[in-house]
Order: structure tokens, then C-alpha cells, then sequence
């Protein structure tokens, strides 16, 4: 009946909501003397705080028509390209030229806490640039029927991996705050599963991963409950005349009231500004307040199945870290993750996903390469400035659109500029031929799930083992797999960005999670004026890195080293192309029978 008493009382207030609104035109009227006084002014200030304080807040819209790219404002379109009963899937479509390099395919997943996905509007806003975004926008439980059925947590991690597939494993994910679980767990079912389709790489943005590290008053307080006192306090049934009613639901305006008196001083002091705005004619600093509480106060609610599994799971069992997360019964093991590169971001004054709980992603995946492990804390923000605010665009943001860009293979997404020298020769004859053989069983190998061969060239990775430079891309740094010191992230590599700090990081100092030093070092020195000298005469910048990484005594033994290398191949591409699954029908090739053949065919898959 709660639910009830709070719709009777906006009934209640519709009268009180009407005079106030007369009362304001009569007092904002110039024609009116007193609209010049003092008294006046605060009388308009008054009604208009009772008007927003007794509101209904509508969701609101992303209302991003255009986005700057390269100078110049673009048309962008909100398109629905997938929906289940609870979610939509929107892209952010901008109109780019046909011919425009492709970006990188972004789905940032917006968190399912009480709030709409539009509280992310400046999270896209920074994104959209840089990368083909898609955002999920969760429907407002008491909007949907009672016959669509259920939804929980097990039915959110689908619908995460739905999105994967229907993406066709091209996307990045942007976990930001609570659907840093869920991704995470998605992303370990997938990988166990040796599933076809995996997301290119995964951003958990103060997520509570886990709970145990840091913890907030939010983790206290839901400790000192049991599973039944939520179930007691905070579910109730959606009231007529809503679509969804009779649906048990924990409540939005519930989840604000939470949410409001974790810093409630803040509030009350906002709002006493925003009345001394009002009075002294403060029409900027007014409009701000209105930007950012339009958005704050407009809220959804949670069905009560994925509310108590959430609270159950995340804060009062810390199930995930533990092992013991269950997935419709099957155990989500987190170890097995190890292909999908994770960025974590935390914020140094978070209140709510205290420091390390989503670090502890990182603990949780140790099979996972170390060169696909990145930890990065902003200084000087609390979980709002982790995904928004001048921070966010100047510190967090760039660095994720570096991360994307070093794991995503996308044509253009990582800009390769061939070299303007010759190159060092051309390839044997015989090389030449196994390369075309190699490009011939690109597609079934792909098929088969060796999505990464696809993309790779197979004339690159013939002369990458003859000690020949390739004929686009970066020499040091070939493929999807980027090596620590041209376009990856450091080993294990923690970041922090000083506070105040104004200068945006650049994507090498992004990947590889450098430190603004004022004075870089001796050796930083050193490799910026190699890097300048590569950039001048590419071809001996080369020819010198082959030369102090193999030394000349090996270079001239191996001399013979190309012949037998194609020799090998070729009979390992013969035997593939004959009988590639290893069961003696020659029928079909499969990853597993890609995996058992030569070396190089290794090498190709890497690259």
C-alpha cells in the first residue's frame, strides 16, 4: 500500500501545485510592481522550488543531435537496433561520409540502479567522437506488463551476452557502476563456454566487483540487513494504473530517498543556492541546478527478482570473488578469462564502490596476459566523476578511447601509416605462393572460430619470419595482440592522474599508464629522440631494431633459416588444407586442428 499512498499523495498536492503556479505568473508579471522587490523575487524563488520539489520527472532525453568530429558538427540519430522486453539496445548513429575511416563499436552498459541511461548523456558525449556508441536503456519495470515475465540478474548477464552476439563480437563494453558484475560474469561464462563471440575488451568503471575491499556505507548498511528485511521494507507492488501492475518492484523514488540522504547536507545546500540564484538573477548558475536535478530526480524502478539477487549476491554473500556465483546454476569462474583485456577506473573519493572494489577484477582473472591488465584511479573524484563532469572528459575519457583503440582491429580504428621507405626486399617466390595459400584458408579458419587470423595479412607475418618489415602497420606491434612498448598497456599497469591535473593524456601515455612527469628521464629522453629518428628514416629505423634484437653473428648464421621456415610451412598448410580437424576426412577446418599444425601457422594466428 506505500506505493499507493506516495501516488495519492502527488493527487493530493495537484491543488497546492495549482495556486503555487498562479502565484508565480502573478509575481513574475512585469506589469506587477512587486515582481521588482525583494519580496517579490523570493516569492517566485519559493513557488519555484515547491514546483520542482512536488514534480513528476518524465525520463529524460539524450538530446544529442550532432557531435563534433574533426572539426566539424555532425548529424547524430538515436536508433533502436535491438530490444527485449526489459531493454533497448540504442545506437548513436552519426553521419559520417561512406568513405570515413570505421571506428571502433563502444556499448557503453548503463547501470539498472534507479536511474534512467540518460544520467550517462556526458559519458556519450565525450565517447561519440571516437567510436560507433551504443548505450542499453533499461524500461522502467512498472511500465512493463506483468505478463512479459521476470527479469533478473541471470536474465540481465543474457542479455548482455545477446548483445555480444548480436554485435557479432565487434564491441567494446563500458561497464559503469553496477553493470560492472553482470559484464564481468558475462564475460567469464563466454570465455569458459569457449564461446564464438567475446567483446573486444571490457571498462569496469567503479563497479563492486568486490565489496569486501573499501567498504562504503552502502556496503555497511546492507551487512547489517538480511535478504528478508529488503524483501520486507523495500518491495512493493506497482499500483494501478501503471502497465506493470501488481508487479513487485523496488521503487525508484525509494532508491533516491537512499541515494539523497547519503549527502543530504549537499543537497539542502544545493538547493539553497538555487534559491539565491533565483533572487539575485542568477540565470546560469540556475540553469546548471535545473540540468543536473532534472536528470537526478527522474527515476525507474527495479523489478524485485533482480533487486534481492543483486543485493544477495553482490553485497551480502560477495558471491562473485568468492566463487560462488551461480548463473542458472552453472558457476561463474572468473579465472577463465584470458583473451578479453580489462580496464578498471576507480575514483579516489567514491562513496559508493570504495577504492579496489573494482580493482579486484584484476585479482580474480590471473590467467589473463599481464599486458591486458589496466588499473587506472582518478584523483579528486567521487563515483558521479568517475563516467561524467570536466574530469571525466579530460582525464578518464581519453584514456578509455586509447584502451579501445590498442584491442580493437577494426579497419582504421589504430592508425598504422605504412612506411615511406623501401622495404628491406621483397619476399621469396616460394613465399609469395604459400601466402596466397595461407589468405585462401583466412575465411574457413575464421569460421571456425580463429576470428584473429582473418584479420591478419599473411604476407606481414611471412616477412615478420624472414626479418623483413612489413608492408603497413606498426613493425614492433602487429595484430590485436599490441606489444607493451608501442601500443599496449603496461604489464599490470596501475595509473593515477595527479589531481588538478590539466593536460590530457596522449594515447601512449594513456596505454601504457606513464605518469606526468614534469621532467621525463634520462631513458625517456633517449626513447623520444629514437622514436623522432624512426620517424624521419623508417626503413633503417628498422633494419636497426631487427639488428639489436637478433645481432649480426645471428643474422648472417641463420642465412638458410627462410628456405626451411617455407618449407615447414608449406607442408603444415598442405597437411591443414587436407585434413585441418585431425579426424582423417579432410572434410572441414576447425581452430582446434588449426592449432595442432606448424609454428607459423601459430604466428599468423597471434598476429
Amino acid at each position: 500500500m506505500f506505493y499507493q499512498f506516495y501516488e495519492w499523495n502527488h493527487a493530493f498536492l495537484s491543488p497546492a501545485r495549482a495556486v503555487n503556479d498562479a502565484v508565480r505568473l502573478y509575481y513574475k508579471n512585469p506589469l506587477n510592481p512587486f515582481a521588482h522587490t525583494e519580496i517579490g523575487r523570493q516569492i517566485v524563488a519559493a513557488g519555484d522550488l515547491f514546483e520542482r520539489m512536488t514534480r513528476r520527472y518524465g525520463k529524460p532525453e539524450f538530446g544529442l543531435d550532432t557531435v563534433e568530429i574533426d572539426g566539424e558538427d555532425v548529424a547524430v540519430e538515436e536508433r533502436v537496433v535491438w530490444e527485449r522486453s526489459f531493454c533497448r539496445l540504442i545506437h548513436f548513429r552519426r553521419a559520417r561520409p561512406a568513405n570515413a575511416p570505421k571506428q571502433p563499436k563502444l556499448v557503453i552498459v548503463a547501470p539498472m540502479s534507479g536511474h534512467h541511461s540518460t544520467l550517462l548523456r556526458g559519458t556519450v558525449a565525450a565517447l561519440l567522437p571516437h567510436h560507433e556508441v551504443y548505450i542499453t536503456d533499461w524500461v522502467d519495470a512498472r511500465l512493463v506488463p506483468l505478463a512479459m515475465g521476470r527479469f533478473d540478474l541471470d536474465d540481465y548477464i543474457d542479455y548482455v551476452t545477446d548483445i555480444i552476439s548480436f554485435l557479432n563480437g565487434e564491441a567494446h563494453l563500458v561497464a559503469v557502476c553496477q553493470p560492472a558484475v553482470p559484464v564481468f560474469a558475462a564475460t567469464a561464462l563466454l570465455e569458459a563456454s569457449d564461446a564464438r563471440f567475446l567483446p573486444r575488451s571490457i571498462t569496469l568503471m567503479g563497479g563492486p566487483i568486490d565489496t569486501r575491499e573499501s567498504p562504503t556505507e552502502v556496503n555497511l548498511y546492507a551487512a547489517k540487513h538480511d535478504l528478508d528485511w529488503f524483501r520486507r521494507n523495500v518491495i512493493l507492488t506497482v499500483p494501478y494504473p501503471y502497465p506493470g501492475v501488481m508487479r513487485r518492484v523496488y521503487p525508484g523514488f525509494l532508491q533516491l530517498s537512499g541515494f539523497m540522504t547519503m549527502n543530504l547536507d549537499r543537497h539542502l545546500s544545493a538547493h539553497y543556492d538555487y534559491f539565491d540564484h533565483l533572487v539575485n538573477g542568477d540565470g546560469d548558475s540556475a540553469d546548471k541546478h535545473r540540468e543536473f536535478y532534472d536528470e537526478y530526480l527522474s527515476v525507474m524502478d527495479l523489478t524485485a527478482e533482480f533487486y534481492l539477487q543483486t543485493v544477495d549476491t553482490v553485497f551480502l554473500r560477495q558471491a562473485l570473488p568468492k566463487g560462488e556465483m551461480l548463473h542458472r546454476g552453472r558457476t561463474v569462474d572468473p579465472s577463465a578469462i584470458t583473451r578479453t583485456p580489462i580496464l578498471t577506473i576507480e575514483g579516489e573519493k567514491d562513496d559508493i564502490s570504495g577504492i579496489g572494489q573494482t580493482r579486484a577484477a584484476h585479482k580474480l582473472t590471473p590467467h589473463l596476459p599481464a599486458e591486458r591488465h589496466q588499473h587506472y584511479e582518478q584523483k579528486g573524484v567521487g563515483h558521479y566523476g568517475v563516467f561524467n563532469g570536466s574530469r571525466f572528459r579530460r582525464e578518464i575519457a581519453p584514456r578509455i578511447t586509447a584502451w579501445v583503440a590498442a584491442w580493437d582491429d577494426a579497419e582504421g580504428a589504430v592508425a598504422n601509416p605504412a612506411p615511406t621507405q623501401p622495404m628491406k626486399g621483397a619476399l621469396p617466390e616460394e613465399a609469395a605462393d604459400l601466402a596466397a595459400g595461407i589468405a585462401s584458408i583466412a575465411p574457413t579458419v575464421a569460421a571456425a572460430g580463429a576470428a584473429p587470423f582473418a584479420a591478419a595479412d599473411p604476407e606481414n607475418v611471412l616477412r615478420d619470419a624472414f626479418g623483413h618489415a612489413p608492408t603497413g602497420g606498426d613493425s614492433e606491434a602487429t595484430g590485436t595482440e599490441p606489444a607493451a612498448s608501442a601500443a599496449a598497456p603496461a604489464p599490470w599497469s596501475e595509473d593515477t592522474a595527479a589531481e588538478g591535473d590539466e593536460t590530457p593524456p596522449d594515447a601512449a601515455s594513456t596505454i601504457e599508464g606513464d605518469e606526468f612527469d614534469e621532467e621525463p628521464s634520462e631513458t625517456a629522453v633517449s626513447q623520444s629522440e629514437d622514436a623522432a629518428a624512426a620517424d624521419e628514416h623508417p626503413a633503417a629505423a628498422t633494419a636497426e631494431g631487427h639488428t639489436a634484437a637478433h645481432g649480426e653473428d645471428e643474422s648472417s648464421a641463420d642465412d638458410d633459416a627462410p628456405a626451411e621456415i617455407i618449407h615447414r610451412a608449406q607442408e603444415a598448410l598442405a597437411q591443414v588444407e587436407e585434413d585441418a580437424d585431425g579426424d582423417g576426412d579432410g572434410d572441414e577446418l576447425s581452430a582446434e586442428g588449426f592449432d595442432r599444425n606448424d609454428e607459423l601457422f601459430t604466428a599468423a594466428r597471434r598476429a
